[in-house]
């Protein structure tokens, strides 16, 4: 069931941490959201806990001047490794939402050198906002939600996707496409079919949406849609339960990865 009552923002004080801000001021603004800024601190040889604690909690207040003054706004330092506490903190506080920005660097690299970001995607419970290239942001009064892809499976969790993306839509009133890729070799009764589940995902949901059917590779095709619509936000899936590899497939990896606008992964 959609909700979104409390957002959690870990901030590392970069660049594209200050890019996702205006996303961050803009939903929770929206709807009347907590905003939890989380900041993951490790001790250095030079540096005691305490110290680095002080120092980062000073820092939250000039990195973002006045950005979060109207919203109720709770800041958190937290000492270890930076996803591990970041889904212990979105635990904990019951968030609705961590939104994290991410490098979009390729993924075998990015697999092998870990992030912050993919690993909180695969170990968090709760949805996530991610955005790339976030060091060219827009400032806060020309983030839009216009235009909402949501990119569905058709396995169970696809209700609970598109039940995201129709209640932002409608707080939005937002334009919404529900796109399906079937594989490129599928007959055109595959595809009939794909999109009769289209029709009854979005009858189940009650919400109108403009319904795609798509063949082809699902990353590439999610992505290069959202571009061609001029998406401002794409709305996808992950797995139920988290399992041994988490729950974040490659190919939803990978649609992250390449998106050309914001991806909530629900």
């Amino acid at each position: 069931m959609f909700q979104l009552r409390r957002i959690l923002f870990p901030v590392d004080f970069s660049v594209r941490c200050r890019g996702a801000a205006a996303y961050v001021q803009a939903l929770a603004g929206r709807f009347e959201a907590e905003l939890i800024l989380l900041h993951v601190v490790e001790a250095t040889y030079n540096s005691t806990l305490e110290d680095l604690h002080g120092v980062r909690m000073e820092k939250f207040e000039s990195f973002f001047d006045k950005s979060f003054k109207h919203l109720r706004v709770r800041k958190v330092v937290e000492h270890g490794e930076a996803a591990q506490k970041i889904v212990e903190c979105a635990s904990v506080n019951h968030a609705d939402l961590i939104m994290i920005p991410t490098q979009g660097m390729g993924i075998y690299r990015r697999l092998i050198l870990g992030s912050t970001s993919a690993k909180v995607l695969h170990d968090a419970d709760c949805p996530v906002w991610t955005g790339v290239h976030l060091e060219n942001a827009p400032p806060l009064e020309s983030v839009a939600c216009q235009r909402i892809l949501c990119a569905v499976d058709l396995k169970s969790s696809s209700s609970r996707v598109l039940d995201w993306a129709c209640h932002l839509a409608e707080e939005y009133q937002a334009e919404l496409t529900l796109v399906h890729v079937t594989a490129g070799g599928e007959a055109q009764q595959a595809r009939g079919k794909a999109r009769s589940a289209l029709e009854k995902l979005q009858e189940v949901a009650g919400c109108r949406a403009g319904l795609r059917v798509e063949a082809g590779d699902a990353s590439k095709v999610v992505a290069h849609l959202a571009g061609e619509l001029k998406a401002d936000l794409l709305v996808i899936g992950r797995k139920s339960e988290a399992g041994v590899l988490g729950r974040l497939d490659m190919t939803a990896y990978s649609i992250i990865r390449q998106s050309p606008c914001p991806v909530v992964s629900v």
